[in-house]
């Protein structure tokens, strides 16, 4: 009988760390050996799919209930005339597509959408605004909202773009809970992607946000052409933020008419899945959301994602301006997997 292999390494333990590369840890920036190397995260893509989703789904167990899940509802507060270039993005005023630049929502808008979203069942309201950054009459009125998702007692969750200083503590001080602002890609792809912001610029604000005290949110996007390198690049950027971010929301192309990446090839469902089995087992503690892209998938293909260890979702209502599953649809597809909101 041929000697069985020696038993794997603990599922919740990184490999050997790599090269040195920057990390973020406080809100100062130090060079130290990365946790997990572009490579290792490479290895866990390149895993077996039923061997990858089980190392996936122990880590999930060790650290979640498994069959808990966190609904979020974002609300856009400030749709179209982003002045960026984002190649995703059907708010950027340079692409032409049908989403017009709207004023910002009223106070009484967004409580009564808060309001709409806590009887729904939502725990966490988010606002977003296609703004390249606030400026501070801008952010004037995002504090008041702040404050009244608070005192419904919903969690409150910002992504703004970037943040000037003393901006995260004037958001932090009217009660955000979270702060969103995503990498999207790889530092490698990212250029073919964005032009008008800089990786540099997304990490300091992530640093302005962890400085002052607030949660990070941050993920990216998958199907916009980049390769598995890309994938593994994004995963160990956001692994290797210390600490990583207690939100990571995976978001599968939207594809809108009028976009530069408007015609791409849809990313591959069981790469979609891989995606969050990595980003399960490379940040174990955090909460894995199926964020944009999910009304494309049936509901078979997001039952795999839960396996793979997703635990929180984009719920209801519209995510930011591409539709996504209704409420009663979701309840359907929780209910059917014997899960519960948390």
């Amino acid at each position: 009988m041929a000697p069985l292999d020696p038993p794997a390494p603990p599922v919740s333990t990184p490999p050997a760390a790599g090269r040195p590369v920057e990390i973020h840890r406080l809100g100062r920036r130090h060079r130290t050996a990365a946790r997990w190397s572009v490579a290792a995260v490479q290895a866990l893509f390149d895993l077996p799919f039923p061997e990858l989703l089980h190392r996936a789904q122990s880590v999930h167990r060790e650290h979640h209930d498994p069959t808990r899940v966190q609904l979020s509802t974002l609300l856009s507060i400030k749709t179209g005339g982003c002045p960026e270039d984002c190649g995703y993005c059907p708010q950027s005023a340079r692409h032409e597509t049908a989403v017009a630049d709207e004023p910002m929502l009223t106070l009484a808008q967004v409580i009564e959408a808060a309001q709409a979203a806590k009887a729904a069942g939502a725990t966490r309201f988010c606002m977003g605004a296609a703004w390249r950054g606030p400026k501070q009459r801008d952010l004037e009125p995002v504090l008041e909202m702040v404050k009244a998702v608070k005192a419904l007692g919903l969690e409150s969750c910002a992504t703004l773009g970037l943040l000037k200083d003393g901006q995260a503590e004037q958001l932090r001080d009217a009660g955000l809970d979270y702060y969103n602002h995503n990498l999207d890609t790889s530092p490698e792809f990212y250029g073919d992607i964005i032009s008008t912001r800089l990786y540099e610029q997304r990490l300091e604000t992530l640093e302005k946000v962890r400085g002052a005290g607030l949660n990070v949110c941050c993920g990216g996007i998958v199907g916009m052409g980049e390769s598995s390198t890309d994938r593994a690049g994004l995963i160990a950027q956001l692994a290797n933020l210390d600490p990583y971010p207690e939100s990571v929301p995976i978001n599968a192309l939207v594809q809108v008419e009028g976009t530069p990446l408007h015609g791409e090839a849809p990313v591959d469902v069981f790469d979609f899945v891989r995606m969050i089995a990595v980003a399960r087992i490379t940040m174990p503690k955090t909460f894995v959301r199926l964020s944009a892209g999910r009304q494309q998938m049936t509901l078979e293909a997001q039952a795999m994602c839960f396996l793979a260890g997703a635990n929180s979702i984009f719920y209801g209502d519209k995510l930011l301006t591409t539709g996504n599953p209704d409420a009663e649809r979701d309840r359907t597809l929780i209910a059917k997997l014997g899960m519960r909101p948390l």
